[in-house]
């Protein structure tokens, strides 16, 4: 049996594209009831009613029959599943920092549902025969959903016009290194051929924009850093303003689709703002451990906060509250990168930069917002939320059936208790590295309940798990807005020479594995 097949025999499930305007008019085989469904219209009191793993209606009376399975939700919130598109889950090669069983156990407490990966591996995911390589890795091991970001590859940065979009719709690019990043774009004119080659294949480019020629000459100047505390200072905000507008600049020039991640200053922020308000399609997403610590949190926790990019200032942090208040970021994201205790205590300089933060997200984002605005209406709060943990990325990531409570997508479902208070301590965390920055932070809000496709994947009241049968998921149609302030879809598609790319949004197939044979076919 060759690799392909192999994926498929283990059950990388086939996905078919949801049709919202068919409802399926089955007997339900699970309603949940409750008094404050989040849906794309506003907080409601409501019945959702599931079949088959879908929603089939949300309705205003429950008239199922009573030998069909019911959950209150009472007045816990109900959200469709959260979706983390910023995950490290290690696999492969660095498992022994982190793994699919304890990366999708700390995304389900946490409420997500649908993880994207990344591809800084070992060996690094850069094509297509790499994808199904990974696939084959976590078939069968993971609680969550998932899909793949492709790396790019600066020796084949062509390989992006051309990308099936049921491998990958979205290609990281590394603009500067650390310890888990081999393959940075030094090299300008191979990042211009990658916005080039990513506008003519409608790809989403999701960037680490810093640097790495800034860095490596402040490097040179100082020497070895000797405490964290001087850790801002050699990876500091110019780094990632100077990247960015390269970004921005080659989305004007090219129409291509670019999504900053970890955006970790102000400047930066107003810099995106800018371009968004000048029709370029650039978006952002902020982290949750931005929003969460300051540089001067790690004078205290040390290599816990020690992250890429740095975490900065009050005034910074405060820019980026502001922003998701104004929605003006896409998505919000962990950036969950476990690294080992050995790892982190190493030397000043050798300590690799990352924290866990998937199974955190939600609450300590949660927690901030009401905090922060006490006074605000709960429901606006978690509208707003959920636009950026749920709707914003299935848009912008063509996440089919994914991202909200409506008839025809995905039955995922998160029962949120949002007044609760607790404290989150090393026994509650999940992830493989068994330690969390957060540890010894009072939350408000918790995950009761996690359903993927219909079925209970996380139980607080009995502290169980379900099944470990996670789907690669296929890429919706390309159609219609995916940012606030871009031009969304497949960009402007503007090709390296200014011509109008006019192709029509490709079709996936609705088995990735079948996919991935046609490719190397």
């Amino acid at each position: 049996m060759d690799r392909l097949s192999a994926v498929r025999g283990l059950g990388v499930a086939e996905l078919a594209v949801p049709d919202p305007g068919v409802p399926d008019l089955a007997v339900p085989e699970l309603v949940v009831s409750g008094r404050r469904l989040v849906t794309p219209e506003g907080v409601r009191p409501g019945h959702v009613l599931v079949s088959g793993g879908r929603i089939t209606a949300v309705t205003d009376t429950d008239t199922a029959p009573a030998h069909v399975e019911r959950i209150d939700a009472g007045d816990h919130y109900v959200l469709p599943g959260l979706i983390d598109s910023h995950v490290h889950f290690r696999t492969p090669g660095l498992t022994y920092k982190e793994d699919w069983e304890h990366g999708s156990r700390a995304a389900v407490r946490g409420g997500v549902t649908t993880v994207m990966d990344m591809p800084n591996t070992v060996p690094p995911t850069l094509d297509p025969a790499a994808v199904a390589d990974k696939a084959l890795l976590v078939a069968g091991r993971s609680l969550v959903d998932l899909r793949f970001h492709i790396g790019l590859d600066p020796a084949r940065p062509e390989l992006l016009a051309d990308l099936d979009p049921a491998v990958a719709t979205s290609a990281k690019v590394f603009m500067a290194g650390h310890h888990t990043a081999p393959t940075v774009v030094r090299d300008p004119v191979v990042l211009e051929r990658a916005f080039a080659a990513a506008a003519e294949g409608g790809v989403q480019l999701v960037l680490h924009a810093e640097d790495d020629g800034l860095f490596a000459l402040l490097d040179a100047w100082w020497g070895e850093p000797g405490s964290y505390l001087e850790y801002e200072r050699r990876r500091p905000r110019s780094g990632g303003i100077v990247a960015v507008a390269k970004v921005v600049e080659l989305a004007r020039r090219y129409g291509t689709r670019a999504h900053i991640l970890h955006l970790s200053s102000a400047e930066e922020a107003d810099l995106v703002c800018a371009a968004q308000a000048a029709g370029y399609p650039v978006t952002f997403e902020v982290t949750g451990h931005h929003l969460s610590f300051t540089d001067q949190d790690t004078r205290r926790l040390g290599a816990r906060t020690r992250l890429s990019p740095s975490i900065r200032g009050e005034r910074d942090q405060e820019r980026l509250w502001r922003a998701l208040g104004a929605g003006q970021a896409a998505t919000l994201g962990s950036d969950h990168a476990p690294h080992t205790v050995a790892d982190k205590t190493r030397s000043v300089a050798d300590s690799p930069p990352g924290l866990p933060g998937v199974q955190e997200l939600a609450v300590a984002v949660w927690t901030g917002m009401r905090r922060r605005r006490p006074d605000e209406d709960p429901d606006v709060a978690m509208a707003r939320l959920v636009r950026y943990l749920a709707e914003g990325p299935a848009e912008l990531f063509r996440l089919p059936g994914k991202g909200r409570i409506a008839p025809g997508a995905d039955a995922d479902l998160v029962l949120f208790a949002p007044d609760t208070p607790w404290m989150f301590s090393a026994h509650d965390v999940e992830s493989k590295c068994g330690w969390s920055a957060y540890e010894g932070w009072t939350f408000t809000g918790r995950v009761e309940r996690t359903l993927r496709a219909g079925r209970t994947v996380w139980d607080a009241a009995s502290g169980t798990f379900g099944a470990y049968d996670g789907r690669l998921l296929g890429a919706a149609p390309a159609a219609g807005d995916t940012g606030r302030g871009t031009t969304g879809g497949r960009g402007t598609g503007r090709s390296p020479d200014g011509g109008a790319d006019d192709r029509s949004a490709p079709a996936w197939d609705t088995t990735p594995a079948a996919a991935f044979a046609a490719r190397e076919g």
